[in-house]
């Protein structure tokens, strides 16, 4: 009863955090409770190009200590991460995807992880992402 509570309470006070008119955000935070504790949900950018570089970004963030579930969508280039913020960060997740060789919208990847990347994952360092 008190998580049915606390779920409807987190979800009223989105809701309303979201009614600003005007405002526009680039990724979009929802948290959901679970018998773990609250979850977040994180949708950001980053770059990349086929089937391999979802399997390597998505091991890259599955790899950090705290997620529940990640995918990459390989045409939006946008990830969706469902995370324990009382055990990781957004910041932790960006680091861990860019050390794998991707750019995301906060972090660039290093120049020698970008080069270790297969032939066919080396992306355009100008390509949109999170469409």
């Amino acid at each position: 009863m008190k998580k049915g509570i606390l779920s409807i309470a987190v979800v009223a006070i989105l809701a309303l955090a979201g009614c600003k008119e005007g405002v526009k955000s680039e990724k979009k935070v929802t948290s959901t409770v679970s018998q773990h504790g609250e979850l977040a949900t994180l949708n950001f950018g980053v770059r990349g190009n086929c089937a391999m570089c979802k399997q390597t970004i998505e091991k890259a963030v599955n790899g950090v200590e705290g997620i529940a579930s990640a995918n990459w969508d390989v045409n939006e280039k946008k990830i969706e991460v469902v995370l324990d913020p009382t055990i990781t960060n957004e910041i932790a997740i960006h680091n861990a995807i860019a050390a794998s060789g991707y750019d995301t919208e906060k972090v660039t990847a290093s120049g020698e992880a970008y080069t270790e990347l297969p032939g066919c994952c080396q992306y355009d360092h100008e390509m949109e992402m999170g469409k």
